[in-house]
């Protein structure tokens, strides 16, 4: 029901709405960050994602606002067993590739270009750990290397036995049943296989996939320019002032857009964003919950709330052994009180210390207003297999301090630490969140210091995936099933556990049983097993809950909000959208 409402909001002409449209073929969005990569196995994060989603197209996405219903893009149909799509037993799945479809270089689609596609990111595994879902259910592989970095042994072959054509379609075979495996599709886009090799990508050999695995981010040629087939296509990335320009892809398979262009503009400061709104010169802007008072009821602006999200946004993670190679964030790199050690965090007392020393209450009514509610772990509550009877954490400052006095043998108490928390510029939510936990924590010592830093998204997300960042505030988005987020924030080939050095045997245990567990009961008993043994280790603190803000100007005509989409609540899928 709710979809269906925000449909009507979408579309309904606002108040009064008499002010001339400004220029109407072209949509102008301000983002909080710039991108970090336009190359789909690189890219982790909204701001990419934003872009990618919008030039390139999957083989299916999920329809409109739905986070179950899928619709076909450059697969003809949605496989079901039903159209024998999907094989008797669940393991074989037939997707029909679409014809007439161009690239936006003039060249046509393929079913190679499918293939190779989806080989590439099961196979060319950088840092960010892409695809690890995809490549989960397709090969039962997390991770498509071992602790060394080489591959698999036996991988190339696998993942060539799962991915193979006939008669115009792709054929995918997995391993054993897996109840999340078409959901995965929407996130893999397709690639043109002639224009990477043509510019220098990976080959499709087996041969190769190493030197293309461990290459640098900005090496591939993806990761500033692309050829999609989606409605929009590249015009440039200029990375010295933050914006990205699409223009109108006029040889698109579908009817072309109503929109001719599309700004993606990064804007740091919320003042500048709403200035901006206001005047006309932008179209739609991010926004948080933070925000919300400052912006509703504005003259020629329609904001959107409570808009259900399958994400959890404001999410501390401890780093259990921190890289030592040229990290500031460490300070002396000792328990001295001039900085912290790099397995800090590697004492659960001191989780546990940090854990009870947040003030939730105070956050949620502050900060995150009538859209917040209490966190019972890492799955969101919209989907099936969240624990709705979880434990919360609750802050206890007398708590907090005995723990804080058991932590390292009593060593934190007595010497004190100097702790480096970092977040992202621009994100006032989570910039909040980090002074909570400094005043709280600092009130209890006056040898404990926190120094809040605050950085520009791809510096951030940098030192994150290279290990540097002892204690951070990140979320994560995700396709619409528990297993996304049990994997990203909980599998020691997660997302996240690789960015903390973190790893559970116990919780891979956990995931990979269910995994493939068809039974909803039986499935949500273990998913409540993952999140009661999640609140005993702490390996991150999930502060709250929260509902998105979608922000625009009233001319703003055709969005959709679409939970699964992965490039934020604030961006959109622009092909729908027009401006009157």
């Amino acid at each position: 029901m709710f979809i269906a409402m925000i449909l009507l909001l979408s579309m309904a002409p606002a108040a009064g709405a008499a002010e001339p449209v400004k220029n109407p073929d072209t949509l102008t969005y301000l983002s909080l960050s710039d991108a970090d990569s336009l190359d789909p196995n690189w890219a982790s994060d909204e701001n990419s994602a934003l872009v990618i989603l919008n030039i390139y197209e999957p083989l299916l996405r999920h329809a409109g606002g739905s986070m179950t219903t899928l619709e076909p893009v450059l697969g003809r149909v949605v496989p079901t067993k039903e159209n024998r799509g999907i094989s008797p037993d669940g393991r074989e799945y037939v997707i029909p590739i679409r014809t007439g479809v161009l690239f936006q270089d003039g060249s046509a689609l393929t079913p190679e270009d499918v293939r190779y596609s989806l080989l590439r990111t099961l196979l060319i595994q950088p840092t960010t750990a892409a695809g690890t879902l995809f490549r989960e259910a397709l090969l039962g592989h997390a991770s498509a290397r071992d602790d060394k970095g080489a591959l698999l042994p036996g991988l190339w072959e696998e993942a060539n036995r799962a991915v193979t054509l006939k008669d115009g379609a792709v054929v995918l075979r997995l391993p054993r049943p897996c109840a999340f495996f078409l959901n995965t599709l929407d996130q893999q886009v397709i690639l043109s296989k002639s224009w990477a090799v043509k510019n220098g990508d990976w080959d499709g050999n087996e041969a190769t996939i190493t030197k293309f695995a461990s290459a640098e981010k900005q090496s591939t040629p993806f990761f500033e320019r692309a050829n999609g087939t989606g409605p929009f296509q590249l015009e440039r990335w200029d990375r010295k002032t933050s914006e990205v320009l699409l223009r109108r892809n006029e040889g698109y398979w579908r009817k072309p857009a109503a929109l001719k262009r599309v700004v993606i503009r990064s804007v740091p400061e919320f003042i500048t964003r709403k200035l901006m709104l206001l005047a006309g010169d932008a179209d739609m802007i991010f926004t948080d919950p933070s925000y919300f008072s400052q912006l509703k009821n504005l003259p020629g602006v329609t904001v959107l709330d409570g808009l259900p999200n399958t994400g959890l946004s404001n999410v501390v993670f401890f780093n259990f052994s921190a890289s030592t190679v040229a990290n500031s964030f460490i300070g002396s790199g000792r328990l001295d009180g001039e900085g912290v050690p790099p397995d800090f965090f590697a004492d659960r007392d001191l989780r546990a210390a940090f854990a009870a020393s947040f003030d939730y209450d105070g956050f949620i009514a502050e900060v995150l207003g009538k859209g917040g509610a209490p966190a019972t772990g890492c799955i969101p509550k919209v989907l099936p297999g969240h624990n709705p009877n979880g434990r919360s954490f609750k802050m206890d400052l007398e708590n907090a301090a005995a723990l804080f006095k058991k932590a390292w043998g009593g060593r934190v108490w007595e010497k004190g630490f100097k702790l480096v928390m970092a977040t992202r510029s621009g994100n006032s939510t989570r910039i909040a969140a980090c002074q909570i936990f400094k005043r709280k924590i600092e009130s209890l010592n006056p040898k404990f210091k926190i120094d809040i830093r605050v950085v520009e998204w791809p510096s951030l997300l940098d030192a994150a995936k290279t290990g540097k960042l002892p204690l951070f505030i990140m979320g994560q988005g995700g396709i619409a099933d528990a297993h996304d987020f049990a994997v990203a924030f909980l599998h020691s080939k997660g997302l996240f556990p690789l960015r903390q050095r973190f790893s559970d045997p116990a919780f891979d245990v956990i995931i990979e049983e269910a995994r493939s567990e068809l039974d909803l009961v039986k499935r949500a008993a273990l998913y409540a097993r993952l999140q009661d043994r999640e609140h005993d280790v702490i390996p991150h603190v999930v502060l709250a809950e929260s509902q998105d803000v979608h922000v625009q100007r009233d001319w703003v005509k055709g969005y959709v909000h679409s939970p699964a989409f992965q490039g934020g609540v604030s961006g959109a899928y622009f092909y729908p959208i027009r401006k009157e």
